[in-house]
């Protein structure tokens, strides 16, 4: 009975067990996930991904079940060792490994000189948005006028591809360079050309969830001195005038004794004429 009871249990275990792997594989799909970190603009082969088994219900837009349909495909983001490949990480079908990749449609990638102070001391990293500032002369100012001088943010929100040859999102640490690339427009590539053969350019680095345009009208010498100026101005014509502390004057006294029998000299306060006796 001790043997019977034993090899009774032995089965009851293997047909649960099988009875749960079959409700499992049925409530799961294959998911295509990388075996390795990825780095941006880096090409796929059959070795960087490995298929998992992931909840049927919990499978994320754009995955993939086969590693075969990652062939030649090229990441445009960072992809740690584990994390689902989806085809929003990926750039579209054909494109080529490299910078070019991460460029996204209708825009383009342009190369500025910067130095510690411009590159705002490294913090401009790959992934952050800028504002572009030029300092240049106004139109039809000397050269030597250093009075013409106007300074004017004209680009804004302008995406940082990459940091020299850094193009990594991933790293947070300062990088000190000497050419950050940013990613414009057909005519913004245009306007950043022009801004910095006509003057200085300035990175200002900006809010990485703020869309809202900055509205101004540039800097000039005359406006970053007008506060000082308004405040040693004098007051403009109508605004009410101070009262001043009122001045008694004594002035020669008046014939004639009060109804009391003591002095009286009339006193003058502002404008104001009044007699005191005594």
């Amino acid at each position: 009975m001790f043997a019977v009871s034993l090899v009774a249990g032995v089965l009851a275990v293997v047909a649960a067990a099988r009875w749960v792997n079959q409700q499992a594989t049925g409530n799961t799909n294959r998911l295509a996930v990388a075996s390795v970190d990825l780095q941006l603009g880096q090409p796929l082969n059959p070795e960087m991904v490995k298929l998992v088994d992931w909840p049927r219900d919990s499978m994320p837009p754009g995955a993939f079940t086969e590693a075969k349909d990652l062939g030649s495909r090229v990441t445009r983001v960072a992809i740690q060792r584990g994390e689902p490949i989806l085809e929003s990480k990926l750039a579209p079908v054909g494109s080529k490994a490299g910078l070019s990749a991460v460029i996204a449609s209708g825009r383009r990638a342009m190369t500025v000189k910067v130095n510690e102070v411009v590159g705002v001391a490294g913090f401009a990293l790959p992934g952050n948005y800028v504002d572009i500032m030029v300092n240049t002369q106004e139109e039809g100012a000397n050269q030597s006028n250093q009075d013409r001088q106007i300074s004017k943010i004209v680009l804004e929100r302008i995406l940082v591809l990459a940091v020299a040859q850094e193009a990594s999102r991933d790293e947070a640490k300062p990088k000190v360079v000497n050419a950050v690339t940013l990613e414009v427009s057909p005519e913004e590539a245009e306007k950043l050309d022009l801004a910095r053969s006509v003057g200085t350019l300035s990175l200002v680095l900006r809010n990485q969830v703020e869309t809202q345009d900055a509205k101004t009208a540039g800097a000039t010498k005359q406006t970053l001195l007008v506060a000082q100026a308004a405040r040693t101005a004098p007051a403009p014509a109508g605004a009410p005038a101070s009262k001043p502390e009122p001045v008694k004057k004594a002035v020669r006294p008046a014939a004639g004794r009060s109804a009391g029998g003591g002095n009286c000299v009339k006193v003058l306060t502002g404008t104001q004429t009044s007699q005191e006796c005594f």
